[in-house]
């Protein structure tokens, strides 16, 4: 069967809709919860919604905001808002409401769109959010506010053709930030095209994809592997099942009873699908491929899941700042023995460029470790409205520094050794200590905190945050978790909290965080899990 090429029809995004429309505009694009959708069903639906957008007054440039779960309504929201040259700010919905009425300020959205989950989280934001003119319940269930479907018939069917160019930003993603506050990276239609352009030439078999392929999009819409994985699902015009949130059982059942067949995964969310008792008992002869990534997979899972589900495995290492992807282990490197090659996060992409940089931005040679460096056509144009964070993060000749560090090997494959920024990673989520710490500090009992990432077999990586308390006062484990629950999301939260008199402190004062994290990584090849 030939692989599908489609890039010489693709001016940006916003035509991959109209390529499928008129070239299979009767096949299935999308099933979500019994609702099967064609290719010209959802170009219609699409454009109704693009011409919402416009009749609501936004202009090229605007930014609308999306808090709820996976449906195949946000993604008909994705291609309208290309289609009207929005930017679209999808908003992880496990976030605090304090952290969700951040972002949709700071972001500048003009029209907020609610999942049927949020409807009280989006009555608190908008009450917050004095720049918002409007509000979109998704899937209803707010009389206050228009109805997503409704809205959307109002409108004519036709293609507004409001065209925007492909550097232009479509997608503003917030990642968790340094200081403790996120960050929305700015991604472009060349972000994503530049860098399949060049898959779709390479004879690699793991890149291309069939006619007969069906691709899950299970993972959250607030993150890249979750909107960007969709995207290129519907890239290719093949059918994309979709689920609102991710459920290990009613993975093997699409897999079983719907012939799903490629999907990407964080390694959490793997574990649970595999330690399923029904696991064993599926035939996985049609699966093609599965990716993995977002963090480090442990050898003992992987090597679960390869004779379990005995299809291709290809894990990806990238960021938000890099559109997702930027280096693969494919399945060829992918071996039931633990060799080094099986530690690595594999090679780079075609179009893309990785360094290894020391403390002055210079390159080092293969095997020494310093901070990753990533130079691609996917690297996001910046920080919206953090002129200074971007220039910290991008280089003038185009470089962007991860806060990774790792090495490369003679062969050009890249491991991933430790983090530059303290970022913990937890079943796929990216948690920066100084988030936790605002909070926790903020606690009158507290005096100082430090929060660190120690080993979990269930997520990779969890929250512990060693705490020194004021004098005289006093506050529990469980106390000061639930306090900070109500401040930053649940995921966030620490795990565990110790109790010491004084905080471990360098000469000029900055805590020891890596003094902290010793006793939890002896006898760990790595310092990431």
């Amino acid at each position: 069967m030939q692989n599908i090429k489609l890039h010489d029809d693709l001016t940006t995004l916003a035509d991959i809709p109209r390529v499928h429309a008129r070239e299979r505009g009767d096949a299935i694009a999308t099933e979500f919860e019994g609702r099967f959708t064609t290719h010209a069903e959802r170009e219609r639906h699409i454009n109704q919604i693009a011409n919402a957008l416009i009749a609501a007054g936004l202009k090229p440039g605007d930014r609308v905001a999306h808090v709820g779960k996976n449906s195949d309504l946000y993604f008909e929201l994705v291609f309208a808002c290309m289609k009207a040259g929005v930017v679209l700010v999808p908003v992880v919905w496990r976030l605090a409401p304090p952290e969700v009425s951040y972002i949709v300020q700071d972001s500048g959205a003009k029209l907020l769109f609610v999942g049927p989950e949020f409807i009280d989280l989006g009555r608190q934001v908008a009450a917050e959010c004095s720049g918002l003119q409007g509000v979109v319940a998704m899937e209803g269930g707010a009389p206050e506010w228009a109805d997503l479907t409704s809205w959307r018939a109002a409108q004519p069917d036709t293609d507004p053709h409001r065209e925007c160019a492909l550097g232009e930003p479509f997608l503003q993603l917030y990642t968790s930030g340094t200081t403790g506050r996120p960050k929305g990276a700015l991604l472009t239609h060349n972000n994503f095209l530049g860098m399949r352009r060049l898959q779709d030439e390479a004879e690699d078999e793991w890149m291309h994809w069939y006619e007969d392929d069906i691709g899950l999009v299970a993972m959250p819409n607030g993150h890249i592997g979750g909107t960007g994985f969709g995207i290129w699902v519907m890239y290719y015009g093949v059918k994309a099942i979709i689920t609102r949130e991710f459920d290990p059982m009613q993975v093997l059942d699409l897999i079983d009873k719907d012939g799903v067949n490629k999907f990407f995964m964080v390694p959490a969310a793997l574990q649970f699908v595999v330690r399923q008792p029904r696991a064993r008992e599926i035939d996985y002869s049609r699966l093609r491929s599965i990716s993995y990534g977002a963090s480090p997979m442990p050898h003992a899972l992987l090597m679960e899941c390869m004779e379990v589900f005995k299809c291709g495995f290809i894990q990806a290492y990238g960021l938000t700042e890099t559109t997702g992807t930027v280096t693969v282990l494919p399945p060829e490197d992918h071996t039931m023995e633990e060799t080094p090659r099986m530690r690595s996060a594999g090679k780079a992409l075609p179009g893309v460029e990785i360094a290894i940089l020391d403390d002055n931005g210079k390159s080092l040679p293969p095997g020494e470790i310093g901070e990753i460096a990533i130079r691609s056509p996917s690297n996001m144009v910046g920080y919206y409205n953090l002129p200074e964070a971007t220039a910290a993060a991008m280089t003038a000749d185009g470089w962007f520094k991860s806060g990774d560090a790792g090495y490369m090997d003679e062969d050009g494959y890249l491991y991933v050794h430790d983090r530059m920024k303290d970022m913990i990673i937890s079943g796929g989520e990216n948690i920066y200590p100084a988030e936790v710490e605002n909070a926790i500090s903020s606690h009158p009992a507290v005096a100082e905190a430090a929060v660190i990432g120690i080993p979990s077999q269930k997520w990779g990586e969890e929250v512990k945050a060693i705490v020194a308390l004021r004098p005289d006062r006093e506050v529990t484990e469980e106390e000061l978790i639930g306090f900070v629950r109500t401040r930053i999301a649940a995921f966030k939260a620490p795990k565990s909290v110790d109790f010491i008199d004084l905080l471990p402190r360098n000469a000029s004062g900055k805590i020891l965080r890596r003094t902290l994290r010793e006793p939890y990584w002896a006898g760990y090849s790595r310092q990431v899990n």
